[in-house]
Parts: structure tokens; sequence; C-alpha cells
């Protein structure tokens, strides 16, 4: 299975409605970080979720926003980074990650946004390990910049409860 779908199933899972968001089983809170867990036919997910301490503009209607670190320890697949950013993005533009002097580009489709290799998803997440924000910035399809930040405090330890969670 292609790790953009799951990605994108995920995002989808814990954000579309209600029903489906329930599916998911909280295990845990880290500072500004949740941990769950979702097991469909001993296929395990688990991720660390957090959503945005600010927003801009302020003026701009976006449905809810979250930045995901999932692991699928069946597909071998760890620290995947996926955001769901809460409106269309324009195509072809990519979104931004920016943790201290350390800037990441992110492909976008539809409301997400993804790391390409797997490989920068690993310094993306020692960056968040080792950083105290992170600044996301997408452009809408309607070309309007938003910028949102997110605490990381408690991600390290997020990151392992999810781990131990999918073990």
């Amino acid at each position: 299975m292609n790790k953009y779908f799951m990605a994108g199933a995920i995002v989808f899972a814990v954000s579309a409605t209600p029903a489906l968001a329930q599916k998911a089983t909280f295990k845990v809170k880290s500072g500004d970080w949740a941990v769950y867990a979702h097991d469909t036919g001993g296929k395990k997910t688990c991720f660390a979720a957090a959503q945005p301490r600010s927003t801009k503009p302020k003026n701009v209607k976006r449905d809810p926003i979250y930045f995901y670190v999932s692991d699928w320890p069946k597909d071998k697949v760890t620290g995947e980074i996926s955001l769901k950013l809460g409106y269309p993005l324009k195509p072809g533009v990519p979104a931004t990650i920016k943790i201290g002097d350390k800037s990441f580009k992110l492909f976008t489709k539809g409301e997400g946004a993804y790391v390409e290799k797997a490989a920068v998803e690993k310094q993306v997440v020692a960056a968040m390990k080792g950083g105290t924000t992170m600044v996301v910035q997408g452009r809408s399809k309607r070309g309007t910049l938003t910028t949102d930040e997110y605490s990381l405090k408690g991600i390290s330890k997020a990151l392992d409860a999810a781990a131990a969670a999918c073990k």
C-alpha cells in the first residue's frame, strides 16, 4: 500500500467525521501532543497528533488543522509526517515546515501535505525533538498564504508513546 494513501487514510479517519474519529483510541497526552492507536484486523497504526497554537491570517475560514507523525509497523513505516491544513491547497505549490534554522518542503494533495522521502521525515522528526516551536506554511487554491505555529512541547515522549502503542 502506498504510504501517501496510508497517511491520507489516517488524516481522513481522524478528522473527517466524529464517527470515524472515534475509531482511533486515545492513549496519552504529552505536552501539546496526543497519542492515538487504531487496529484494523491486525494492521496497527499509531500516531502523535497536534493542532496549531496559532494560525494566520485570522480571518480565513478553515476546517480543523492537524499535524501527524504516524507509525505503520506492519508496513515498516515509522515517523511518517502528514498534515491536514483545513483547506484545499494550491496544486504544485509546496507547503513548508520550519523548525529553528531548518526548513523542509512538503508536496501537497487536496487538503494534505506530506514529506516525500523517508530520510527527510527522519530529519523532520529529529528537528522536532530538538525544537520548541514549528511553523507550517501552505498556500490555498485561492492563493492565500497561511501560517500555523505548533508547540513541540511533549513531542519526544509522544513519539515514544506512539511507538510503544504499536508494539
